[in-house]
């Protein structure tokens, strides 16, 4: 998201007489983990008087680790409410998202109704949290006790452990794109997910062959690879999480991209 342009969308829409009520950041999107810049994103916010919301699913975890804290650069002085989901990178289950909001009352106010059966003194007395008032739905899974469990079984040293080797592994393979004369890397790579594509240097549908590399790669049954568009090009996508991925993984999944990309080449 481009702050300024962000900030000229808001006066169009006062300007048309139209009111709006929240702007959603993104802390690692999906397509490639970029990140927006949450802070001058919240100031415009704040200016306006505009609610922030703060999607940070895959990479807030990444705060578990002192030298990634980064990511959430403004959250705590702008966001009103701030998502992620441990249940992508935290080990644990799905399904498991994690909501904070700066204020819960507008929340509360906006879901809660209270018919009389649901009326008792602990409530009334603000003795307990209700949390069926802050989803549309009156009840609820106990989704919080298998974080609760990984919490207590790994602890905060072993989620860092886990983090740390998922984003030295993702280097460790962008070094390696990197240093590939026959591959692009899209240097943004700072949690586990690599984005690169295959330079068909000689073709004038380049995105035909990366499709047809990476249909190759995923029926083989070795590795799996998503893909996404960045610039216009079909990109792939490797994405590291997994507790039991090692270097040795790693590296053989990088040769069999390398693999099969020589025989793709060679074919077309």
């Amino acid at each position: 998201m481009r702050p300024d342009h962000l900030a000229t969308l808001i006066e169009k829409d006062l300007a048309d007489g139209a009111t709006p009520t929240m702007v959603c950041a993104t802390i690692g999107t999906t397509s490639t983990t970029a990140i927006d810049p949450v802070r001058r994103i919240g100031e415009i916010c704040a200016e306006r008087g505009v609610w922030l919301h703060v999607d940070a699913a895959y990479a807030g975890v990444a705060a578990v680790c002192d030298e990634l804290r980064w990511v959430n650069n403004g959250v705590a002085e702008f966001a009103d409410s701030y998502v992620t989901d441990p249940h992508k990178w935290l080990l644990t289950n799905f399904d498991c998202t994690v909501l904070w909001v700066a204020d819960r009352v507008p929340l509360i106010e906006a879901l809660s109704i209270l018919p009389e059966y649901l009326r008792n003194a602990a409530t009334e007395s603000g003795e307990v949290i209700d949390y069926r008032d802050w989803q549309i739905p009156l009840g609820r899974r106990f989704r919080a006790l298998k974080l609760w469990a990984v919490l207590r079984w790994y602890g905060a040293e072993g989620l860092r452990e886990h983090i740390r080797t998922g984003v030295a592994l993702a280097d460790e393979l962008a070094g390696w794109v990197r240093a590939h004369e026959d591959f692009a890397l899209l240097e943004h790579h700072p949690f586990g997910l690599v984005c690169f594509r295959p330079l068909w240097r000689d073709l004038s549908d380049q995105d035909a062959a990366t499709a047809t590399l990476l249909e190759r790669l995923n029926d083989s049954g070795d590795v799996y690879l998503s893909h996404t568009k960045v610039g216009g090009h079909m990109t792939l996508r490797v994405a590291i999480g997994a507790p039991a991925t090692t270097r040795e993984h790693v590296r053989s999944a990088w040769q069999r991209i390398e693999a099969e990309c020589r025989a793709v080449r060679d074919e077309v």
